[in-house]
C-alpha cells in the first residue's frame, strides 16, 4: 500500500493506493482539480457539493465518449457473469469507502 498526497479544489487529501499505482491516482486528481477550476473554482458551493459535480460532469464525459450523447447508459453486468469485473467494483467500493471515510473525517473537523 502506499499514501499519494492530492491537491483538488485548494484542499490535499491524501489517499491509499496500491503499490505502482501513484501516478494514475496523481493524474485521477488532477483531472478531478482541472474539472473544479473550470466550473469556477470554490465559489459559493460547499466542498461535498463541488466534488459531486465535478464527478457527475467527469461521467458525462466519460459515458460520451463510450456511448456518444443521448445513448442509454449500459447496464453493468453482474458480478457473478465476470469474475474480472466483480474484482474491480470491489477494488472500486473499497477505495469509494476510503475516500468517503476521510471526507466524514473532514466533515468532523469542520
Amino acid at each position: 500500500m502506499s499514501n499519494v498526497n492530492l491537491h483538488i479544489g485548494g484542499r490535499s487529501f491524501t489517499v491509499a493506493c496500491a503499490a505502482g499505482e501513484e501516478a494514475h491516482i496523481s493524474g485521477l486528481g488532477r483531472m478531478i482539480d482541472d474539472k473544479l477550476h473550470a466550473m469556477g473554482g470554490a465559489g459559493n458551493q460547499n466542498e461535498t457539493r463541488m466534488l459531486l459535480f465535478a464527478a457527475l460532469l467527469l461521467a458525462d464525459e466519460l459515458h460520451e465518449t463510450a456511448g456518444g450523447a443521448g445513448a442509454p447508459v449500459a447496464p453493468v453486468p453482474a458480478p457473478a457473469e465476470d469474475p474480472a469485473l466483480a474484482e474491480r467494483l470491489e477494488e472500486i467500493a473499497a477505495k469509494l469507502e476510503l475516500c468517503a471515510s476521510h471526507l466524514e473525517g473532514l466533515a468532523g473537523d469542520a
